[in-house]
């Protein structure tokens, strides 16, 4: 089959169609979802802890979105998953217990909150960019704890009830349907993700992660596309908020906390930044080893979380998802060592594949 380049005027389509095609649901995918059904089915004792690492799944995500696709440097995402978890639980205090449109007052309010800190933080850089992401999550955490008469402040904001989903699967004190709940909801979030970073948007914002300047100079509204981003990853962290406030019926000031910002930025590092299996991952290791090392040492479990965190930035940068990645690759050389098949790259990057053939004299 013969090679041709495509036209100038296709060369958009060229580039998206390929890209939306490379992410498709793979083996990995299958991998996860089948470890979250075993979960269901043969770990009833811990569908809590469970429950508690899909929500930091989907939140890991929404940092993933800032920070790995589009450079955006924060030390406050606690502020959206806050602010999401307040609404949340607000909403089915005040208004309707039912918990799909409590997902949405969450997504909604933390979007609004992202947009009104994004116009203040996007428009400076580096250390400063930080400390000002830094300073909008420690201004709502005083403003939650003041506002004692509305979010209970220390104590918690509590009293509401949540009906059931979709007014059929009533919460149960095993957890069974806060786990299937939050199962669907992360696997809505997580199609989302893949469909919003492979789109033509999603492509633009990691070309504004390259090089800023020149998407600029290309004619891309960067400040806008960024803007864009920031307040859609900040409503994904609502909802992982609202999930957490529903099935915990509970909300505390620390979901607004810089422990929870700095333990999700721990989460992405181990997984791996502009990867969304890596925030996957990152988020599994992280909640389960903290479980396990606290329940046999509540002492020193931090520091055990901090020496294998130091190992994976020495021995693996580019995050779990990168020793994924390089185990892949070896298994492909592997695989291409086979005498039976000849590889050879051509310009195009295509490689055709012919077996051995008998020549005769």
């Amino acid at each position: 089959m013969s090679h041709t380049n495509p036209l100038p005027s296709a060369a958009g389509t060229t580039h998206v169609v390929p890209a939306l095609r490379r992410k498709r649901l793979g083996a990995l995918d299958a991998v996860l979802l089948l470890a979250a059904v075993a979960t269901y089915f043969f770990a009833d004792l811990y569908l809590a802890l469970a429950t508690s690492v899909l929500i930091m799944i989907i939140f890991a995500l929404s940092l993933d979105l800032v920070q790995g696709y589009c450079g955006i440097e924060t030390l406050g995402h606690a502020a959206f998953f806050g602010s999401g978890a307040y609404a949340a639980g607000l909403f089915a205090l005040h208004v309707s217990p039912d918990p799909l449109l409590g997902l949405v007052a969450g997504a909604v309010v933390a979007a609004l909150v992202g947009l009104v800190t994004g116009i203040v933080v996007l428009r400076v850089s580096g250390l400063t960019q930080i400390m000002l992401t830094l300073v909008c999550a420690t201004l709502l955490y005083e403003a939650g704890n003041v506002a004692k008469s509305i979010t209970m402040g220390d104590d918690g904001l509590t009293g509401y009830t949540i009906a059931p989903v979709l007014g059929k699967f009533e919460f149960d004190i095993y957890g069974h349907t806060a786990y299937l709940y939050a199962l669907a909801v992360l696997l809505v979030v997580y199609l989302f993700t893949q469909f919003l970073v492979n789109s033509p948007f999603g492509l633009t914002v990691k070309g504004i992660r390259e090089n800023a300047t020149r998407m600029s100079l290309l004619g891309v509204r960067v400040g806008l596309r960024r803007l864009m981003l920031y307040t859609l990853a900040a409503a994904l962290a609502g909802v992982a908020g609202a999930l957490s406030a529903q099935v915990n019926n509970i909300v505390a000031l620390d979901t607004l906390s810089f422990t929870l910002s700095a333990n999700v930025l721990v989460m992405l590092a181990l997984g791996g930044t502009g990867r969304l299996y890596g925030a996957a991952l990152g988020a599994i290791v992280f909640m389960v080893l903290s479980d396990r090392i606290a329940a046999i040492d509540p002492t020193n479990w931090l520091a055990a979380l901090g020496v294998l965190l130091i190992v994976v930035v020495r021995f693996a940068p580019d995050g779990l998802i990168g020793l994924v990645d390089r185990f892949a690759a070896r298994v492909s050389r592997a695989r291409r060592r086979d005498p039976r098949a000849i590889v050879t790259d051509t310009i195009g990057n295509t490689q055709a594949t012919t077996t051995d053939k008998e020549v005769t004299p």
